[in-house]
This record gives structure tokens, C-alpha cells and sequence, in this order.
């Protein structure tokens, strides 16, 4: 009797190894695609974050106001002064336009000097995180 214990536990070892042996998990294959959207898109963000240096360098405040009334300006802006870039910044309660990224002082100078004749009450600001 105990060879036969021994023998059923030694068969139902080897049909176990060899059933073990035999399944089969999932494949591999992971197919990824992406929208060649996304990749503009982080490049785009990647070029922005480049180019903020909000605590080194100096910017033009031309407007502070009404979200409506800053969005007017900036867009009015845009279309005079086609080389700088502005955006809007909302500080409680108004909403900010800011123009440029200037590294130094005299670079905001030189063109605050063309922006005062359109936008007389500007200033320059040198924002702090």
C-alpha cells in the first residue's frame, strides 16, 4: 500500500511539472500609440517653461483691470507689438497684462521707451514667485 501511495504521489507530481510546464501566461506586446498632438503639445510647454524666469527677470505691466477689459488690451497689444509676448496674470482682485521676459534692466528700459507712447501708465515690474 505504500507503494502505491508513493506512486500516485510521484504520477501526480510529473503530471503536475509537466501541466505547470505547458500554461502558457499573457504575451508580452504592448502596443503604445500616441497622438503626435502630445508630443507638439510638450514641446510647446517645454518652450514656455524655458522661458520663465519669473524671479530673474523683469517684465511690463500695462494694464491691471477687468478680465474682459485685460483681454481687450492684450489682444490690442499683440497686434502693435508682434515680437513680445504678454500674458494675463490674475492677482486678487484684478487681472494683470504683462509683457516680456527681459533679463535686465536695461533691455526692459530700452523697450519701455516704445511702450510709453502707446501705454503711458506701464511700469516695470519684477515679479517674486
Amino acid at each position: 500500500m505504500k507503494k502505491t501511495t508513493k506512486h500516485n504521489s510521484l504520477y501526480f507530481f510529473i503530471v503536475s511539472s509537466l501541466f505547470c510546464l505547458t500554461i502558457n501566461g499573457q504575451e508580452l506586446k504592448n502596443n503604445i500609440s500616441v497622438d503626435p498632438k502630445i508630443d507638439n503639445l510638450l514641446k510647446e510647454k517645454r518652450k514656455l517653461n524655458a522661458n520663465l524666469f519669473l524671479n530673474e527677470c523683469y517684465k511690463i505691466q500695462i494694464f491691471h483691470g477687468s478680465s474682459e477689459d485685460s483681454k481687450k488690451k492684450l489682444d490690442e497689444f499683440k497686434k502693435e507689438f508682434k515680437d513680445l509676448d504678454g500674458t494675463i496674470i490674475f492677482n486678487s482682485p484684478n487681472y494683470k497684462v504683462w509683457i516680456g521676459n527681459f533679463k535686465t534692466r536695461i533691455d526692459v528700459e530700452r523697450e519701455m521707451v516704445e511702450i510709453r507712447k502707446k501705454y503711458p501708465n506701464a511700469l516695470i515690474i519684477k515679479p517674486s514667485n
